[in-house]
C-alpha cells in the first residue's frame, strides 16, 4: 500500500515494488510549498478522471498508475473500499496526487497547504 511521508520540506510519495512494477511508476517527491490544496475522498475509484496511460486498472477493484485529461496529470494508487487523500499541487509532474489511505482524513489534516 502507498504511503504518504512528510518531512520538513518535502512530501513524498512512497510505492510497494509491486505498485511501482503495476503501475509503471517510482516514487514522487515534491517541495510542501507545491501543495495548494488537500482533501479526502471517501470513494476513490470514480475519482479519477481521464484516460489511464500508462497503468492498471482493474474495474470496481483497483487503479494504480497516471491518468491523464486536457490540463492535468494524476498519479493514482486506490482500492476498492478505502478512502483515499487528493493532494493538487502546483508546478510538479503530477497536477494532483490520489493514495489511499486507511486514516486519510489524519493523514490529510497533517498535510500543510502552501508552506
Amino acid at each position: 500500500m502507498a504511503t504518504l511521508q512528510l518531512t520538513p520540506s518535502t512530501l513524498s510519495v512512497r510505492l510497494t515494488r509491486r505498485e511501482k512494477i503495476a503501475g509503471l511508476l517510482r516514487d514522487v517527491t515534491v517541495p510542501r510549498s507545491a501543495i495548494s490544496a488537500v482533501d479526502v475522498t471517501t470513494d476513490a475509484l470514480p475519482a479519477t478522471r481521464g484516460l489511464r496511460a500508462p497503468g492498471l486498472a482493474l474495474p470496481g477493484l483497483r487503479k494504480v498508475g497516471t491518468w491523464r485529461r486536457p490540463g492535468e496529470r494524476m498519479l493514482v494508487c486506490v482500492r476498492r473500499g478505502q478512502p483515499a487523500v487528493r493532494v493538487r499541487l502546483t508546478g510538479q509532474r503530477y497536477d494532483t496526487l490520489l493514495v489511499g489511505s486507511d486514516d486519510a482524513a489524519a493523514v490529510a489534516a497533517s498535510l500543510p497547504v502552501g508552506r
